[in-house]
């Protein structure tokens, strides 16, 4: 291709696609911002949200307190234990 003919065509690609009909420039649109959206969908799927941090956050507190709960009594238990185990007789 000569030279001066890559210059008109660098001159007319971009107006013949103001020519184009709308749907074509939509779909070429579509497919230019494709990898951006697929991009952004993964970034959604790979982050929590809000309301999913906030749920995570309260089962495991609910998991801590269950498990403080259970210390908590076997403690009081080996405490009473001890106490009777020691001679005394009101260790509750």
């Amino acid at each position: 291709m000569p030279h001066h003919s890559r210059s008109y065509l660098a001159i007319l690609a971009p107006l013949a696609l103001l020519t184009l009909p709308g749907c074509i420039v939509s779909t070429a649109g579509k497919i230019v911002t494709m990898p951006v959206r697929a991009g952004a969908q993964a970034a959604d799927w790979a982050t929590t949200s809000q309301d999913e941090s906030d749920r995570n956050y309260g089962r495991e507190m609910r998991k801590k307190e269950a498990r403080e709960g259970k210390e908590r009594k076997r403690a009081d238990k080996e405490r009473r234990r001890a106490c009777e185990d020691a001679g005394y007789r009101d260790c509750d």
